[in-house]
């Protein structure tokens, strides 16, 4: 038999498998508290979890006892208060505390169960069964590209890899090396030569003979050590490494025309807020710029770009042609990867429409992983959406749909981001 021990360090007065059961049998209440949770954050504003209340009655457990059964007798004490056939008036409640006014539903009473999850928590239900599509350029399972790093030098390698400069020394080096005895010989030779020569006009003196003997030895053994051998020979190399893509750049792009109330702004907010949510997962940094637009575009802070107000028509190439610009001008290298989130109620120029399709096809989503539209309206679609379709169909990685009320947004983030079958 085998003993299991768990041995795990938890902390004070919690357990961790009695936690996950617990967040497993109430996953419908937890998810539905996380969805409601985005109302009133900032967009980047998720460093921390969230505090969900499940009411009491929800949380009972179930229990065994012994049954009423047989003959019992029991003394109940009275009261000096009440007779038979007495009114009793209904307390006023509210709250569970039995007292005030009534609590809004949205609130935490006092006989909700209240517990805390945390961000890792918060984001696992908030995406469960989501992923971006597989983009053109990288998977978010996997984000890794590759780059061309110097490794030093090797002895093998292509002609074109050859590096002259460290082959000569090397030659260089080993010619010292190898006839550096030899030199300094030579050199002392011809010096006892000369001298011999000084002292002697004797062409036959047996020393001097054996002198030119030697040094013509010495001379023949240094010119014989080639100038630069294949074993001189060094070339460049160069290894291919691993480099995480753990930039992204999200581009929001908002109509704050006449026709965009303030209802239609707080949806399109909290769909950029699940698509802010839905990158941090997969991207250690990101970067997010706003752009709103009228009849010209505007690169703005997050407040004025939600609560701003403006008047007037719509010319929505405006915001792409300053779309372009910022990703050719600040995001242009392949260290970043770029996602656009468009909202808009669909109104637009009608000639301006048709500037917007060839402005999405011919630069932008050449220049984008992905490219999600959504048309915040319950009136018919406009000549925009039209425009739009077309790219749709050319493009894989550019998704669109239409938003009428609140409760549509999740599913419609869904519906955009959902898994793709294999």
């Amino acid at each position: 038999m085998v003993h299991l021990i768990d041995r795990r360090v938890q902390g004070k007065n919690k357990s961790a498998p009695n936690r996950e059961r617990f967040l497993r049998r109430y996953k419908g209440q937890i998810k539905d508290a996380v969805t409601r949770a985005t109302k009133g954050r900032s967009i980047t504003d998720m460093d921390s979890g969230e505090k969900i209340a499940i009411p009491v009655k929800d949380v009972n457990e179930p229990n065994f006892g012994h049954a009423q059964g047989g003959v019992w007798e029991s003394v109940n004490p009275g009261n000096d208060q009440y007779q038979t056939g007495d009114q009793i008036e209904r307390p006023k409640g509210g709250a569970g505390k039995g007292q005030g006014q009534a609590g809004n539903s949205e609130e935490i009473s006092e006989d909700d169960f209240v517990f805390q999850i945390s961000r890792e928590e918060f984001l696992n239900y908030f995406f469960e069964d989501l992923e971006l599509p597989n983009l053109v350029k990288t998977q978010l399972t996997a984000i890794t590209d590759f780059k061309n790093q110097r490794a030093g030098y090797s002895t093998t390698g292509t002609a074109s890899s050859l590096h002259v400069l460290r082959s000569l020394r090397g030659a260089l080096g080993r010619r010292i090396a190898v006839g550096g005895k030899s030199s300094k010989r030579l050199k002392k030779a011809e010096e006892e030569l000369a001298k011999l020569l000084a002292e002697t006009s004797d062409n036959q003196d047996p020393r001097i003979l054996a002198l030119r003997q030697e040094i013509h030895h010495l001379r023949t053994r240094l010119l014989a050590i080639p100038f630069i051998d294949p074993f001189d020979l060094r070339y460049s190399n160069r290894i291919k490494v691993p480099k995480p893509s753990t930039q992204a750049v999200m581009f929001c792009l908002l109509d704050v025309s006449g026709s965009m109330d303030e209802k239609k702004k707080d949806i399109a907010k909290r769909f950029f807020i699940l698509l802010y949510l839905f990158l941090q997962r997969a991207y250690e940094k990101i970067e997010v710029v706003f752009i709103r637009h009228h009849t010209s575009a505007l690169e703005v802070d997050e407040h004025e770009f939600f609560h701003s107000r403006e008047s007037g028509g719509t010319i929505v190439s405006s915001a792409l042609r300053l779309l372009t610009e910022v990703i050719q001008t600040r995001y242009a290298s392949s260290d970043w990867n770029a996602y656009v989130a468009q909202a808009s109620d669909g109104d637009n120029w009608d000639n301006d429409s048709v500037i917007c399709k060839q402005i999405l096809l011919n630069t932008i989503m050449p220049m984008v992983q992905y490219y999600a539209y959504v048309e915040i309206t319950d009136g018919e679609p406009q000549n925009l959406w039209q425009e739009y379709t077309q790219v749709k169909e050319q493009k894989s990685h550019f998704a669109m749909q239409k938003i009428e009320e609140p409760a549509d947004i999740y599913p419609v983030f869904r519906e955009l981001f959902k898994k793709q079958k294999k």
